[in-house]
């Protein structure tokens, strides 16, 4: 192989290490942006079930609230 030949196929070479490097680049900015809509999603995630959860627990007051009520319903007023 003659000395031409040779720098052309480290260019070809380095060329193509470049174009890894920035498809590599492009995909690690691409990860890190995936990773922080996860956390946010996440976040989200909580704050819903946090409110689903408060929400259960208010209609399970509400419930036995009533049951009470027409429990003592019942007692003033038997059948």
């Amino acid at each position: 192989m003659d000395i031409d030949a040779l720098l052309s196929q480290f260019a070809e070479i380095e060329e193509k290490v470049e174009k890894l490097i920035e498809i590599c680049s492009s995909q690690q900015a691409a990860n890190l942006e995936l990773h922080h809509k996860i956390k946010q999603l996440e976040e989200e995630l909580h704050v819903k079930n946090e409110a689903v959860k408060r929400q259960m627990e208010e209609k399970a007051s509400i419930r036995s609230r009533i049951d009470k009520l027409l429990a003592r319903l019942e007692e003033t007023n038997p059948s």
